[in-house]
């Protein structure tokens, strides 16, 4: 998008009109608005986005609702699919109004301000996505044990708690959840009791 942040004047001027020197693209939306090259093209997620672009994505988007529903319209959302690459989520935002930056072009750039001087937006919706993502990878990464053992309905979460008392390193996140080891999966089911179906 944009290789380094300037002032909000230099960020605007750079962005206006971004989606028409974009290679082999065909903004639908342009056709519906008189002056569509007023508005910039923004991305904040895609097919392949992790947990930290994930939870940002779901900030910007908290942020960027209210301005969705005025009317004229300043912010649309986007979703653009392309049969080789995936999707990408982003919004589409009007950066000049009678020759004055928006209201809605500032407010995403001060989100753009925030990750430049820190990676996360929320970190607790972050923290959640990452516990949630790991839990689900302890289920995954035990497909083979599972089959061996008879395990409580609560079983991942107390594996988790287990791992982070004896070895964290198991569980800790690469921006895609902890993805423990089955050497310490089945330590983790022994020693927590788990009983063996054979």
């Amino acid at each position: 998008m944009i290789a380094t942040l300037g002032t909000l004047e230099e960020t605007a001027k750079e962005l206006v009109g971004n989606w028409l020197q974009f290679d082999c693209f065909n903004w639908d939306r342009s056709h519906e608005l008189e002056d569509a090259d007023q508005y910039c093209l923004v991305y904040t997620k895609n097919r392949d986005s992790e947990l930290a672009e994930q939870s940002n994505a779901e900030a910007i988007h908290q942020v960027m609702a209210p301005f969705l529903d005025r009317k004229p319209c300043d912010v649309f959302e986007e979703h653009h699919v392309h049969w080789a690459v995936g999707w990408v989520d982003g919004f589409a935002v009007r950066v000049y109004r009678r020759g004055h930056i928006t209201r809605a072009f500032r407010t995403w750039y001060a989100l753009q301000q925030r990750l430049a001087d820190y990676p996360l937006l929320d970190e607790d919706d972050y923290s959640s996505r990452v516990f949630e993502a790991t839990l689900a990878n302890i289920d995954d990464a035990a497909w083979r044990l599972k089959k061996e053992y008879d395990l409580p309905s609560n079983w991942a979460f107390d594996v988790y708690r287990w791992l982070s008392d004896h070895d964290c390193s198991e569980i800790e996140d690469n921006d895609r959840g902890g993805y423990p080891s089955e050497l310490w999966l089945q330590r983790a089911f022994d020693a927590l009791g788990f009983q063996r179906t054979k």
